[in-house]
């Protein structure tokens, strides 16, 4: 009898819909972090790092102990290899490159939602010109009859303008790290 209680309340928390809702953010975070890391590594850091005299930022590391004594080492697996122990700084940079990355995408989304959620479209009154809801067909405010206005679909929304002007900004970005990286080859 308390296993069927049991096994019935858990049907109901994931027909709910939090759970299948979780397990998406969980998907589609570790997806967002694959390509934000890739992004990161692959795409910013190597102008960054040709800019500042050809340092490869993965690379960038201090001998905290162990080695050959007055070894100098190339990269980190060289150094590890030795016994050495390394500060790996350029894979921290990366990672705190990746975060503010990964943070200024979940801001985004969010503000863009938010903007959806509370979207509301208002109109004046006709006859004494105050501010109403779009869809409203009776003034609050002096009680005349008003025709409602429905949503124009052929009228992009906010979000799709949003979206939009996110992928211009984008792209005007992507073709300055192109022209960065063709020029130093």
């Amino acid at each position: 009898m308390a296993k069927s209680k049991f096994l019935s309340e858990f049907r109901t928390f994931i027909e709910r819909g939090s759970a299948i809702d979780m397990a998406v953010g969980i998907i589609v975070g570790s997806v967002m972090t694959s390509m934000v890391n890739s992004l990161v590594k692959d795409i910013i850091m190597p102008p960054i790092g040709m800019l500042l005299g050809d340092i490869d930022f993965s690379q960038f590391f201090v001998v905290l102990s162990g080695g050959a004594p007055g070894a100098h080492y190339n990269t980190v697996a060289e150094a590890q290899a030795a016994g050495a122990t390394t500060m790996n700084i350029g894979v921290f940079l990366n990672s705190v490159v990746s975060f503010l990355i990964t943070m200024f995408a979940v801001f985004m989304l969010v503000k863009i939602m938010n903007k959806v959620r509370t979207r509301t479209y208002t109109r004046a009154c006709p006859y004494c010109k105050s501010t109403i809801n779009a869809q409203a067909s009776k003034c609050p405010n002096c009680c005349s009859d008003v025709e409602p206005i429905k949503d124009d679909p052929d009228k992009p929304s906010e979000l799709e303008m949003d979206i939009k002007n996110i992928a211009k900004k984008a792209n005007r970005h992507l073709k300055k790290i192109a022209k960065i990286t063709k020029s130093s080859k």
